[in-house]
């Protein structure tokens, strides 16, 4: 018989609110600038403009890594990548590594991810947290086998991505070719059923789910029906600063301005592409889901000479964030500056789970519930690593350092790939573009940056109590902007 203790506890239960589901929505290579709800009228993204408009879009939200890998992985593991341990491309995250997913499951969430993640290994259940997994690998082998629509005669697609290998104007697509494939075959389209089908199988379940995107990394795939949207006439080729002839990656060197139209109409038809299945995908999700959306780096599409991220410029390192939840999230936009590590505290306060025992970030919170946090960021700080260069960004400057000591691996070589140690200095508010150097001019200013970058490294780098005694701050930065990936 039941008690009517039993009786009253499981009533009590049931007038509990739920707690929300939760959506990580990841796009790859897609920046800040090529969003219409930015202010960009060229852009085409009506359905990532109305999440927008229903929650809190933060209009300086900066990575703190420019290259796919350690900036996913930071972000899921909620520390710097130096402290991740993951800063550059290939090295694969220690599956012991606490992460948003590990906490999420330890607050009653089933979890689960599809697409492009950067693990760098094969997927199994529980790696990292995920209780299911369909990451790159597992869809290609799925995606691959199957028989796609004929395309019709006459109809010009890209040829296989073949990057450094094919000439830049090639594996950066200049002509705007699509994809040979249907939209309807297109790789997305396998992700999107997946996903999907795997939100509507556990509608009444506590899910907390990531799809991740490989739009609009290069070489900006779109399907035969988007083909010529967007056209080379469209866009004008960024002409670059008077510093940066020694800095762009050779690769670059030989682009026409034709082709540089091109790659960015390419670029956008591929932004265009990806709104439209964040569109799809968000009628699959009900109004009490935290729904985030952002990418892992942005993009310079021709600025200071260069089609790629991998640097500190600020094209490479603002990317969108946008947080929606129904009744829950104020609507309206931060300027204030933010950073991706404050990702991973944001949503566990919000879904009320466990913190992680190592969080570099701060929780958005205040932000999302109209109110200004005690102490707003006065700066960001991002890493490049595979450079050994890092910097800091306030308002108003930006500084940065670089050993010169690392010749880059990543195929992005310039004139001197081991130029020595540099310190570069931006006043942003004279000098947006960030193409007049004035180090050499302010050397407050410059010593004030290289404290700030100091404090950031040595509160949060695991090897700081081994930091070299009785060196200049110069040799110091050298020292902790070396890769130590395991």
């Amino acid at each position: 018989m039941l008690s009517r203790r039993t009786f009253l506890q499981g009533t009590a239960a049931a007038l509990q609110p739920r707690k929300p589901n939760f959506l990580f929505i990841l796009a790859d290579d897609h920046a800040g600038y090529v969003l219409g709800a930015d202010g960009n009228r060229l852009a085409e993204t009506p359905n990532l403009d109305r999440l927008a408009s229903q929650g809190t879009r933060f209009a300086a939200h900066y990575c703190n890594s420019p290259v796919c890998t350690p900036s996913r992985q930071s972000f899921l593991t909620g520390q710097l990548p130096h402290a991740a341990g993951v800063t550059v491309l290939k090295t694969p995250l220690d599956p012991q590594k606490p992460t948003i997913a590990r906490q999420l499951k330890q607050a009653g969430y089933q979890t689960a991810v599809f697409g492009k993640m950067h693990f760098n290994r094969p997927s199994e259940p529980g790696l990292h947290g995920f209780d299911y997994m369909m990451t790159e690998q597992d869809l290609a082998k799925v995606w691959t086998a199957q028989e796609p629509q004929p395309i019709p005669n006459g109809i010009a697609t890209k040829p296989p991505w073949k990057p450094f290998a094919d000439p830049a104007r090639i594996w950066l697509n200049a002509e705007n070719l699509p994809y040979p494939r249907h939209e309807r075959d297109m790789r997305s389209a396998t992700l999107l059923e997946h996903a999907t089908r795997y939100l509507s199988e556990n509608r009444d379940k506590q899910t907390a789910v990531w799809v991740s995107f490989q739009e609009p990394h290069s070489p900006y795939d779109f399907p035969l029906e988007d083909r010529n949207h967007f056209t080379a006439g469209q866009f004008t080729a960024p002409i670059p600063g008077k510093e940066d002839a020694p800095q762009i990656p050779l690769i670059f060197r030989h682009l026409t301005n034709v082709e540089k139209q091109g790659i960015a109409a390419a670029y956008y038809n591929s932004v265009r592409y990806l709104d439209r299945n964040i569109g799809r995908l968000l009628e699959h999700v009900g109004d009490n889901t935290v729904v985030v959306y952002m990418a892992d780096h942005g993009y310079l599409l021709g600025q200071h000479g260069r089609f790629e991220k991998h640097s500190c410029y600020d094209p490479a390192l603002r990317v969108p964030l946008i947080i929606r939840w129904p009744g829950k999230v104020r609507q309206g936009v931060v300027t204030n500056m933010t950073e991706s590590i404050d990702i991973a505290p944001t949503i566990l306060d919000l879904l009320g789970a466990p913190p992680l025992s190592i969080a570099h970030g701060k929780s958005l919170r205040p932000y999302l519930e109209g109110k200004r946090p005690a102490h707003p960021r006065d700066h960001i700080f991002s890493e490049y690593l595979e450079n050994e260069e890092a910097c800091i960004r306030t308002t108003r400057y930006k500084f940065i350092h670089c050993s010169g000591k690392r010749e880059r691996t990543e195929g992005y070589k310039t004139d001197n790939p081991t130029p020595g140690r540099y310190v570069r200095l931006y006043d942003l508010k004279a000098d947006p573009g960030e193409f007049t150097d004035i180090a050499s001019r302010n050397p407050k200013v410059v010593a004030e940056m290289q404290s700030l970058m100091l404090k950031r490294f040595r509160d949060t780098h695991p090897d700081a109590a081994s930091e070299p005694k009785q060196a200049a701050d110069e040799e110091i930065l050298d020292w902790y902007l070396r890769p130590r990936d395991a």
